[in-house]
């Protein structure tokens, strides 16, 4: 039996996590169950951006595109996309993670992102990251991660080089001053 939900949380990796597909990575946790758990990384930005990808997929925007970054969302099927948004409006294929943020992976989003009517604020990813049965309740365990409540300013509105402080910060912990070292502040 599971202690703990972490959906609609931030997972913070800790700055001794070594894995580099989380070095200093927030993840937002979409889905957590007694099958696992289901989150994107949320400040890992790519190369890609928006028009890249509306190309790519044969989709002509009618409004600007393309500053707008692509995220690495995580390993899981990185050529797989996912649209963090408000839980204000729902498309073909919508989760509502939350009551205030939901998850999309359909191509409609992405139409009406390209024609200046979609969602007003947004993240899109490509890939996911993913945890087997009581995975990431171990990875918790051994300290590999902190965990807040999600915040829509870090997740909307904060640069993404800023996010995994300010995701630490909401919790009072200041990353900069810990040590990779165990028992070391």
């Amino acid at each position: 039996m599971r202690s703990a939900n972490f959906t609609d949380q931030f997972l913070i990796a800790m700055p001794t996590l070594a894995d580099p597909n989380f070095h200093h990575a927030v993840t937002y946790l979409c889905e957590h169950t007694d099958e696992g758990a289901m989150g994107i990384v949320i400040n890992h930005p790519t190369d890609l951006t928006l028009e890249m990808v509306l190309d790519h997929m044969g989709i002509s925007a009618k409004v600007p595109t393309g500053r707008i970054p692509v995220y690495n969302g995580g390993p899981v099927q990185p050529d797989r996309g996912f649209i963090l948004h408000p839980a204000d409006r729902h498309w073909t294929s919508t989760m509502q993670v939350s009551e205030h943020i939901a998850v999309t992976t359909s191509r409609d989003i992405l139409e009406a992102m390209a024609e200046g009517g979609g969602p007003d604020t947004y993240l899109i990813a490509l890939g996911y990251a993913g945890w087997g049965p009581g995975q990431l309740e171990q990875e918790i365990g051994d300290n590999a991660w902190l965990t807040c409540q999600a915040d829509v300013d870090v997740l909307f509105r904060q640069p993404a080089e800023k996010r995994w402080q300010a995701a630490a910060g909401q919790l009072g912990v200041d990353l900069s001053l810990m040590s990779g070292q165990a028992g070391h502040a």
